[in-house]
């Protein structure tokens, strides 16, 4: 069993070989359920996990957790790093750190239902019109390959991809 970067490579082949000999299994479902817990707090889960969220004290939280579009900057990094792991073990890389700084601006009018000043030039759709990755990466490869690295593990982010690209949402209330 070789690991490298704390990953057993023989089974993550043979994960990959699982899929290309039967494509239906990589079609997966992922689900997550929310309560709300009082004021701004919720509390989420996934399979056995759970998280709070919450609104900092500037918009009326009580800054116990990190609040929704922080978890989004959250899980991109989180992706991206689960993805470097993944794709340098593949490839023979062992890493030695990676660090990524995230950021993301989002204007709080169209949040708050306001349609702000024209001359403001400020977005009143809500949500993130940008969003900054800085990947700092320590690793046994040159800096070529782990360019290579860098640029398969952006294109194959399942979270990275879409937060980028229109995605069908469709939330229905039930009373």
């Amino acid at each position: 069993m070789a690991k490298i970067n704390g990953l057993d490579t023989e089974k993550l082949m043979a994960v990959v070989e699982t899929v290309k000999q039967n494509w239906e299994v990589g079609k997966t479902v992922w689900k997550a359920s929310t309560t709300w817990k009082g004021g701004f707090k919720v509390e989420t889960c996934s399979r056995d996990f759970t998280l709070t969220a919450d609104e900092p004290e500037m918009l009326c939280g009580t800054n116990t957790a990190a609040n929704p579009v922080e978890m989004v900057l959250q899980a991109y990094g989180a992706c991206l790093t689960i993805g470097y792991a993944m794709n340098a073990a593949v490839m023979g890389i062992k890493i030695d750190d990676i660090k990524i700084d995230l950021e993301g601006e989002i204007d709080l009018p169209g949040f708050l239902g306001l349609e702000p000043p024209e001359k403001l030039h400020m977005d009143k759709l809500p949500g993130y019109k940008s969003v900054k990755a800085v990947v700092k990466i320590k690793a046994d490869a040159d800096a070529k390959t782990l360019k290579k690295l860098h640029e398969h593990v952006v294109r194959t982010s399942p979270v990275g991809l879409t937060l980028s690209r229109p995605v069908r949402v469709e939330t229905k209330l039930e009373v």
